[in-house]
């Protein structure tokens, strides 16, 4: 079980986005019929004008097929441009650069618009920048436009911000009920007044799911209290037995005598560790509270002294008489004591170093190199499964120590250099992540 990571905090993000996505919208929509609209205008008003060109040039080519020469048009703003007669001067130069367009905006705010009535070069010309309607309404026009874009974008917010509350409401009753829950009091009342629609749903899930989970806890718990108590007394049992046996032993049961003392001993280890892993909250949290290191350790060393002395073991110490940890005494007999069980399994000389710094705490001793997965901090120390040629367990001794260390914000590394294995034992970002195959940082 690892170190819980810190949380963002909480931020109701969802109304937010919901009005920006409604008022987005509603721009774009607006903008576009906006346009659309100008466009629209101004499209029927050159199609009006161009209508009437149509109609004055029908009327000007019925005239000259019965009398040969054209006629005064019928509106004041239109003129015949016979072959040979100048031009307004503004539209003449546009005129011989572009004889095909029928439309031309002027100087000094003139607006025309052409129709050619024969092939000489006569053309119909309407100077119609007194008749433009929507000339003079565009100003009108573009402040109703931006008026209703400001009256749609507000109506979309208050849509935005109704509808996400409405939605956020039962997310947010949820979200408070399951916050609220603990492994020992989980809720199954979350979907307690709220509708059958998705939430609610998703609610009567979470519901199920909890009433699951509890009746797990339940047996889980009851399992470890069990497990607790009927392996406590038989491993106390043998342990004293041993000890009367290893008194009566001959020479040649010695070494028998020693190998199940030692392996009642780990086991005792190993049951108190899963027993302190399985609790629900770290066996003692860190406080301001410092404990002198040292004299945990040598009361350590005394627990275990019949063991080191039926093998033979030497532990060495070197830590400062001042040196301190927010460690509690039972948590430091915990992973010390496995870190030292393990140091003496894979033992191959007599003598373990124990050594601590500011920073770290290493319990070193000579062996053969561990598995090469082991020593990769993220996947070896912390993978089940994995020992040493020479170990008779399962391989989830240091899998254990670590997932408790980390319960505790420490972090616990394997290193190997020059025949000696060391676990170190720090908090989690005292010491930088060493490179894959590591580096020794004890002293000797």
């Amino acid at each position: 079980m690892g170190v819980a990571e810190r949380q963002p905090a909480f931020r109701p993000r969802m109304q937010r986005r919901l009005m920006l996505v409604f008022a987005a919208f509603t721009l774009a929509v607006v903008s576009v019929m906006g346009a659309l609209s100008m466009a629209f205008v101004y499209v029927v008003e050159d199609e009006f004008f161009d209508e009437l060109l149509q109609a004055e040039e029908a009327r000007q080519r019925a005239h000259h097929r019965a009398h040969g020469s054209y006629t005064a048009p019928a509106l004041p703003f239109v003129r015949v441009h016979e072959r040979g007669e100048a031009l307004p001067p503004d539209l003449a130069a546009l005129h011989v650069r572009q004889p095909g367009r029928r439309e031309v905006a002027g100087a000094d705010g003139r607006h025309y618009h052409l129709r050619p009535l024969s092939e000489d070069g006569t053309v119909l010309v309407a100077e119609v920048a007194d008749q433009l309607v929507v000339r003079g309404m565009r100003t009108e026009l573009l402040q109703w436009l931006l008026a209703a874009t400001v009256g749609l974008t507000l109506l979309a917010l208050m849509l935005a911000a109704w509808l996400s509350r409405r939605t956020s409401k039962p997310l947010a009753t949820l979200a408070r009920r399951v916050a609220c829950s603990t492994p020992n009091t989980l809720p199954e009342d979350l979907a307690q007044g709220l509708d059958h629609d998705e939430i609610g749903e998703l609610a009567r899930h979470l519901d199920e799911l909890h009433r699951r989970t509890g009746a797990f806890i339940e047996r889980e718990q009851g399992f470890t209290a069990d497990v607790g108590h009927e392996l406590r007394t038989p491993l106390a049992v043998i342990a004293v037995v041993a000890g009367r046996l290893e008194a009566q032993a001959t020479a040649e049961q010695q070494s028998l005598v020693r190998a199940l003392h030692a392996a009642a001993w780990q086991l005792q280890q190993t049951v108190e560790l899963m027993l302190a892993l399985a609790r629900e909250a770290p066996l003692s949290p860190h406080s301001p509270e410092e404990h002198r290191l040292l004299p945990m350790l040598e009361q350590l060393l005394l627990a275990h002294a019949p063991l080191l002395d039926r093998e033979g073991v030497q532990v060495t110490l070197e830590v400062p008489a001042d040196l301190t940890r927010p460690w509690s005494p039972a948590l430091t007999q915990l992973l010390v004591g496995n870190l030292l069980a393990n140091a003496i399994a894979h033992r191959q000389s007599p003598l373990v170093h124990i050594h601590a710094d500011a920073n770290v705490l290493q319990v070193c001793n000579a062996s053969d190199p561990p598995p090469a997965a082991v020593l990769e901090h993220d996947s070896g120390i912390g993978a089940r499964g994995i020992k040493g040629a020479a170990s008779l367990g399962l391989g989830h001794g240091l899998s254990i120590v670590r997932r408790l260390a980390e319960r505790h914000a420490l972090r616990l590394d394997l290193v190997h250099r020059d025949g000696r294995t060391c676990a170190i034992l720090g908090a989690a970002v005292a010491y930088p992540r060493r490179p894959t195959g590591g580096q020794e940082t004890h002293r000797d």
